[in-house]
């Protein structure tokens, strides 16, 4: 299998930074196992006085997308406090690279997941993957338990087995698992289509902050998980009135079908919120 990474992957797999380990490291998370074949361990320096990250370095036994992720994540999380830091997602870390092939999502799932366990060390708190790593064993092959599955699908939106396996290599081996991975799997679309929708905006005049409060959620719960599933995504710039000043991100920044996708965000905020809806697509400067 060849994979088409990016040039940004490559140049941080060929040059990683932030190569080592911290001695006497604030904090320490280490993720993954080398018998499962992806192994990370990423050390922090903190400033007490801000709880700001003054450095970090990570040492990983994985393929490029490990070394590149692990690499992207220690440059993103200096200088950024500890609660910014552990806002950072796994798709974040993808697209900061400019995108991850879908097979090596799992990557950048396993770097997120050694940053909260090298921030709960530092804090003297219990990470919650350590509680999946007690929990049910769904796929015996990697080790992967059934809220660690819960845990992806629900964040990352996954809705297929292969989008669960990209993303966490579960059902990736034997293939025993299978048929409990799909049905967790069918469980989540089914809570998921019972979920409250947004309520349209039809007929009635919103005010301002409605109106700006209705486009932020149909963004959040609508739009940006589907552009997400194609490793794309948005940025909200601004809203003035009718006007929704949007920039593309991720795969989505660029792409040849960049124009399709507007108009689909445009048709959805149309029907929800008011079909005066004007959305502006900003450039990235």
């Amino acid at each position: 299998m060849v994979w088409n990474y990016t040039e940004l992957v490559k140049k941080h797999f060929f040059e990683p930074k932030n190569v080592g380990k911290i001695e006497n490291a604030d904090g320490t998370g280490d993720v993954g196992s080398i018998a499962c074949g992806d192994a990370l361990s990423l050390t922090i320096r903190v400033d007490k006085e801000t709880d700001t990250i003054q450095d970090a370095k990570f040492k990983t036994f994985g393929c490029g997308s490990a070394i590149a992720s692990s690499s992207m994540l220690t440059e993103m999380v200096k200088g950024k406090t500890l609660d910014e830091a552990l806002k950072i997602t796994n798709r974040e870390i993808a697209d900061a690279l400019g995108g991850l092939p879908a097979e090596k999502m799992h990557c950048s799932v396993m770097g997120r997941e050694a940053l909260e366990a090298a921030i709960a060390d530092y804090r003297g708190e219990k990470v919650s993957h350590d509680e999946e790593d007690e929990g049910r064993i769904i796929c015996n092959c990697f080790g992967i338990t059934e809220s660690k599955i819960r845990k992806v699908i629900e964040e990352d939106h996954l809705t297929t087995l292969e989008e669960v396996t990209n993303y966490t290599k579960a059902g990736g081996g034997c293939g025993a698992c299978i048929d409990e991975i799909e049905t967790i799997i069918e469980e989540y679309l089914n809570e998921k289509a019972v979920r409250p929708k947004p309520q349209a905006a039809r007929g009635k005049k919103l005010t301002n902050l409605e109106r700006i409060s209705l486009i932020q959620e149909i963004i959040d719960n609508e739009i940006r998980p589907e552009l997400e599933k194609d490793n794309g995504g948005l940025d909200l710039i601004d809203i003035d009135g009718p006007r929704v000043s949007i920039r593309m991100i991720g795969q989505c920044s660029g792409c040849r079908a960049a124009g399709f996708t507007s108009a689909w965000i445009e048709e959805k905020l149309k029907e929800v919120v008011d079909p005066e809806i004007k959305v502006v697509v900003v450039e990235e400067e």
